[in-house]
């Protein structure tokens, strides 16, 4: 039988180590996961398209009877919270648009049924043949690594050291003052406000100001 070829890069191992990721629900199938064969496989797909590429090899396995060569597809993501007008929102943000994430026994049959899935490129891989993930390597990308804060959400701080900022609530709303330093973890800003002629640090949450 002829091999499966690839020509895709693998992406940036460096940016998957700070990745805090969380992943989108799934099974393929009932497919054995202790199968010697059952690795894991990155596929680049069409940016914007992860999910309905995802549903359509979800429909295709169950369609062809492969279920026993699949395990998780997953679309790796990460919960952002937002602040506006005051009030937080929590989205997922993907971690890495265009690609898929494929829990599978490589062969013939899964091979092919992947790659004529409409939005698929290709398997990434090297030297015409697609290279499996390791199981560390996975476990980092889908946030797995360890426990720590499994369900926390990164808040998402639009601000730099050294920015004028002006305070929209709380007992100094209208002041102004500059960005001191900026704690991303728990969502609060530092900033040297001038309270009765004196340059004061002032700890505030980091949706209390806006840039100016």
């Amino acid at each position: 039988m002829d091999e499966p070829t690839t020509s895709v890069g693998q992406p940036d191992s460096d940016s998957v180590e700070s990745a805090a990721a969380s992943a989108e629900e799934g099974q393929a199938g009932e497919g054995d996961e202790s199968h010697p064969d059952m690795l894991w496989y990155v596929l680049k797909v069409q940016s914007n398209r992860e999910k309905s590429i995802r549903n359509s090899l979800l429909r295709g396995i169950k369609r062809e009877g492969l279920e026993e060569f699949f395990g998780e597809i997953i679309i790796p993501t990460e919960k952002i919270v937002e602040t506006k007008g005051g009030k937080k929102r929590t989205t997922e943000q993907k971690l890495y648009p265009g690609y898929i994430m494929v829990q599978m026994v490589l062969n013939d049959d899964s091979w092919y049924l992947v790659r004529e899935t409409g939005g698929v490129g290709d398997f990434t891989g090297s030297a015409g043949k697609p290279i499996p993930m390791q199981q560390h390597e996975i476990d980092r990308m889908l946030g797995r690594e360890e426990t720590k804060e499994e369900s926390s959400a990164k808040i998402k701080i639009d601000l730099m050291v050294g920015d004028t900022v002006k305070i929209n609530e709380g007992p100094f709303e209208s002041f102004e003052g500059v960005i001191e330093a900026i704690d991303p973890e728990h969502g609060k800003i530092t900033a040297l406000v001038e309270i009765f002629g004196r340059s004061t640090p002032t700890e505030l949450e980091y949706w209390q100001v806006e840039k100016i």
